[in-house]
């Protein structure tokens, strides 16, 4: 239940600052030694926001992972999208289809790291001034099944047949592997799609990977028909690297930085991965946002476990432009390894759309930090969080009047929700529901990034 005041100081304790400044000595090697109470406010943890009504400041650990859950126009960039850029210790992912957070955020995070932008379709009409090799995540099988299983995602849920798909992304594996041992790029893999029979990803992968190259082989050596059925599905997976200037961000480029994901995850950089819609365009930003993953997680491995300075991964809009069709899977152990992924959508329904029922179910247990905003529209999800909220008891008074005239008054305790769902759809803009694991239920006031005096300073700089 919302607890007051004298309760949540003792419920809610690990979340308030002394509490939140004593795990960040303990996940962040360069606070080892510091003293609590010497740690700075941004330093303590993920802002979430501050209590009510006690105004006591909560912050989310290093080892969290975090979901959110607004409607449009209710606070998610200002008021956690931009501050958690701003205050974020290390390397910083973050994806958007607009381009405030980018402008408000760029100049403080090009003080602390190298920004890099990923702008494919023109969001926030930034010049290309990087190249990512995607061919190199094609180094391993498992690999190339990821990046495949991005561009073919975004085509599936129009079919009812699985096998077009599945066939699709079996041969964008081969093609994928084929250029990396040829130390080729995506220009070669498109010119193969282009010629069902061209032979040359075949010779390569015959030479290098006899297995894998026999599987291709079998599931293309069919009848015609469905032999350009396959290849139809694979260039429509691909299809927006059919533009020059997409394929340019992810092709060898001898006049700009090459953005590598390894030096990424230990630094603290910034990557911005803007896109204005989901389809074939939004598959790189998925594509790239795994590769930055799974290089953390590796360089997690590396340093005992976790990251020495944990990786803030901001995923606005992540249904829509970061549909990784694992990341409910990854949520059980980003956390873990120091990297912390605050997924914002804007309902529940929106997840359900992009990852089932099941694995939007499992995204939501996986986060251990989740933050409800106003427009909670859905009914049942509403009814579902009122639950959740729980019940009080409150005194009811009653009184009767016996047949000789008299009165009695006597009070009966009763059971009743602390919030019901009508309640909640209509809190009021710039507050939220805090749910944190184990804990309970606290309602919170959201602090927009303007209003903070260093984020306003730092934004104008």
């Amino acid at each position: 239940m919302l607890c007051n005041t004298a309760e949540f100081l003792h419920q809610v304790r690990e979340l308030t600052p002394v509490p939140a400044a004593r795990a960040a000595t303990r996940l962040r090697a360069s606070l080892k030694g510091v003293k609590p109470k010497e740690i700075k406010p941004a330093d303590r943890g993920v802002l979430l926001g501050d209590h009510l009504p006690s105004g006591v400041e909560l912050r989310g650990s290093d080892e969290d992972t975090y979901l959110a859950i607004m409607a449009p126009r209710a606070g998610k960039s200002t008021a956690l999208a931009i501050p958690i850029a701003e205050q974020a210790p290390g390397a910083l992912l973050l994806t958007s289809n607009k381009a405030d957070v980018y402008a408000a955020t760029r100049a403080a995070r090009s003080r602390v790291g190298t920004t890099w932008v990923l702008d494919t379709q023109g969001v926030a009409q930034v010049e290309r001034a990087m190249w990512w090799d995607m061919i190199a995540q094609a180094e391993t099988l498992e690999g190339a099944e990821r990046l495949a299983g991005h561009f073919v995602g975004q085509i599936t849920s129009d079919q009812a047949d699985p096998f077009w798909s599945q066939a699709a992304q079996d041969l964008l594996v081969g093609l994928f592997r084929a250029a990396w041992w040829d130390g080729g790029t995506v220009r070669d893999v498109m010119k193969w799609l282009s010629d069902p029979a061209e032979k040359t990803p075949l010779r390569i992968l015959y030479e290098h990977e006899p297995v894998l190259a026999e599987q291709v082989d079998s599931s293309i050596s069919i009848a015609e028909e469905t032999q350009s059925g396959i290849y139809q599905n694979a260039r429509t997976a691909m299809s927006a690297l059919r533009e020059e200037k997409v394929l340019a961000w992810v092709t060898p480029d001898k006049v700009n930085p090459r953005f590598d994901p390894e030096h990424f995850a230990t630094s603290k950089d910034t990557i911005y991965l803007l896109s204005k819609k989901g389809g074939p365009t939004a598959a790189i930003v998925a594509a790239l946002a795994d590769a930055v993953f799974t290089a953390a997680a590796e360089a997690g491995e590396r340093a005992g476990g976790r990251l020495p300075e944990p990786m803030r991964a901001v995923l606005d809009e992540a249904a829509n432009i970061c549909k990784i069709a694992d990341l409910p899977d990854l949520f059980s152990h980003l956390g873990s390894r120091g990297i912390n992924p605050f997924v914002i959508l804007q309902s529940y329904r929106q997840g359900v759309k992009a990852w089932g029922e099941v694995g939007m179910d499992a995204m939501w247990s996986a986060s251990t930090k989740k933050v409800l905003g106003v427009g909670l529209d859905d009914a049942k999800f509403a009814a579902d969080i009122s639950s959740l909220v729980g019940a009080h008891f409150v005194n009811r008074g009653s009184y009767s009047k016996s047949k000789e005239g008299g009165y009695s008054h006597s009070v009966s305790e009763q059971r009743e929700q602390v919030m019901d769902a009508a309640e909640i759809r209509a809190m009021k803009k710039g507050t939220a529901l805090l749910l944190a694991t184990g804990l309970p239920v606290a309602q919170i006031a959201l602090r927009p990034w303007y209003e903070e005096e260093a984020m306003a300073t730092s934004a104008t700089r």
